[in-house]
């Protein structure tokens, strides 16, 4: 295990505690959330190393690895990831329609990049579990490296960066928004997709809020933190957008690990009820992603 002494947005070296949540997934071991004195940052501390941990991804219920349809959830999961995959290839092709250039850092099994591909982009992806970086290669015939890949990028080299569900996961956090800035070409944009913290559910289920995702999730962020982080490393926030069914997944899950008599049902009532209490704001919601601009 490891400490972090030291915040990673705005260098204070004084925490509180803030949370215990377990590790459902895999380990079903305890952890502790601390939150920053000054700016209020909250991240898992301590943590396990980059070095270990590899062995809390082990589990077929990892579905971003895995891939795996069994269980009701992971099979609605599925049937909306192919929904949401039409978005986000809109959504790159708006923000450049003729720069097809992409880089998606922590690409699981490769659909978005498969999907990036069939639209004519030119697409590498990153991703350090070996299986789930196989699995990538062989569906979909993409170029895909683990993390060391990075360094074999030349800088300016992409007009879109996308990170889906992955800074949360990111051991040096100001190392990997530096490198984003390094290989964005001037004018590009960064997609980053992270669970907000902050949002009605997790407030509703507290320790039993599954975006948590500990120690997976190293990082928990509010929209103020991430803006700060990446307004650090040159990066302007240009907008933000709601991923309106993460509320309706996240509570699925943590019904499950309530063990809570029609977990179901009362799991598309609280995502509807987190929905209805983001008024439409789109940094309220339980997912957001944030679109920075290189300038």
């Amino acid at each position: 295990m490891e400490e972090i002494k030291i915040c990673p947005n705005c260098t204070n070296q004084a925490f509180k505690p803030y949370l215990i949540c377990k590790d459902f997934t895999v380990s079903k071991e305890d952890f502790n959330l601390s939150s920053c004195t000054n700016c209020g940052f909250v991240f898992t501390n301590p943590r396990p190393s980059s070095k270990e941990i590899g062995k809390y991804y082990e589990s077929k219920d990892y579905i971003s690895h895995s891939n795996t349809k069994e269980g009701i959830i992971n099979k609605i999961y599925h049937f909306v990831k192919v929904r949401a995959l039409r978005k986000k290839i809109k959504l790159i092709a708006d923000l450049n329609p003729t720069d097809k250039t992409l880089l998606d850092i922590g690409c699981g099994t490769g659909d978005f990049l498969g999907k990036s591909k069939e639209n004519g982009w030119q697409v590498i992806g990153i991703e350090p579990n070996k299986e789930a970086r196989e699995l990538a290669i062989n569906n979909y015939s993409s170029t895909v490296y683990d993390e060391n890949g990075l360094q074999l990028i030349n800088n300016q080299s992409f007009s879109i960066i996308t990170l889906w569900h992955v800074l949360e996961h990111v051991h040096e956090l100001n190392n990997r928004i530096s490198e984003i800035h390094n290989l964005l070409k001037n004018g590009g944009y960064a997609v980053i997709a992270v669970p907000n913290y902050t949002a009605w559910d997790a407030k509703h289920y507290e320790k039993y809020w599954a975006a948590y995702d500990v120690p997976r999730h190293l990082y928990h962020f509010a929209p103020d933190i991430i803006k700060s982080l990446f307004s650090k490393h040159n990066l302007v926030h240009i907008t933000s957008m709601p991923m309106k069914m993460d509320a309706y997944y996240v509570s699925m899950l943590s019904e499950k690990y309530k063990k809570t008599f029609l977990g179901l049902l009362k799991a598309v009532c609280i995502g509807f009820l987190s929905n209805l209490k983001a008024k439409n704001n789109a940094e309220k919601y339980s997912s957001v992603i944030y679109i920075f601009k290189k300038k």
